[in-house]
């Protein structure tokens, strides 16, 4: 048995970038043909293309046509180069420096919801917005909530901090008893695992609440903000 890691596990311990055109391209195609291994397959689909840039110009009719290529893996490269196509064009991360842009995020999304909804925006090591997901929907409180619905998801995305965000069908952005013994139930979860959660937003129709400038989050590294302010 070879002591050497294989392609495949080359990539699980984050050396993808090792890889040449022709390993990757063959991770891609996972088998080759009768009397062709996939790592011949994949020298010859270069050499067809011209390369990886003249390869992802070639349409799935093309590709199919190869050797030991056929529609499905076809397929397969066409989806892993639009991928890489849609990565290039991603938009810069959103930069949630400040309260008024938590309310800015929130406010086209929640305020106008005739049900609750609780949202984590995971943040990087610069406050800019890495992942946003709705953590619960519909009659249910923010405070049925518990620490574990929100670090779980959060540490899962690699966040370095957090924000949550949640509506008030009502219109009254005021936080309940509930709202602030949630967000301190959850503030101490995050200090257990050194994750900061940075303020916990109420958005409604009427307004917009910080749960940091009430004080039921540390304000340290918080953005900041007036405690209310007026919805646009």
């Amino acid at each position: 048995m070879s002591i050497f890691p294989n392609r495949r596990e080359r990539v699980l311990l984050g050396l993808a970038n090792e890889l040449t055109d022709g390993e990757l391209l063959a991770l891609l195609i996972g088998t080759g043909s009768s009397g062709e291994s996939a790592s011949q397959v994949a020298n010859s689909l270069l050499e067809l293309g011209g390369g990886l840039q003249g390869l992802a110009r070639l349409g799935p009719n093309v590709l199919a046509k190869r050797r030991g290529v056929g529609p499905a893996k076809a397929a397969r490269l066409v989806a892993a180069f639009e991928i890489g196509r849609r990565g290039l064009r991603a938009p810069a991360r959103l930069a949630l420096r400040s309260w008024h842009d938590v309310v800015t995020w929130a406010h086209p999304r929640l305020a106008l919801l005739e049900h609750e909804e609780v949202w984590l925006l995971s943040l990087d090591g610069r406050n800019r917005l890495k992942s946003e997901r709705c953590i619960a929907r519909g009659g249910l409180h923010g405070c049925a909530l518990l620490p574990h619905d929100i670090l779980r998801p959060a540490l899962r995305d690699g966040a370095s901090a957090i924000i949550l965000v949640h509506n008030h069908p009502s219109g009254d952005p005021t936080p309940s008893t509930e709202d602030v013994c949630m967000t301190e139930a959850v503030a101490r979860g995050c200090s257990v695992v050194s994750l900061p959660l940075l303020d916990h937003v109420i958005v409604a129709c009427h307004g917009a609440t910080s749960l940091a400038e009430a004080g039921a989050v540390e304000k340290s590294g918080a953005p900041q903000a007036p405690t209310r302010a007026a919805c646009r």
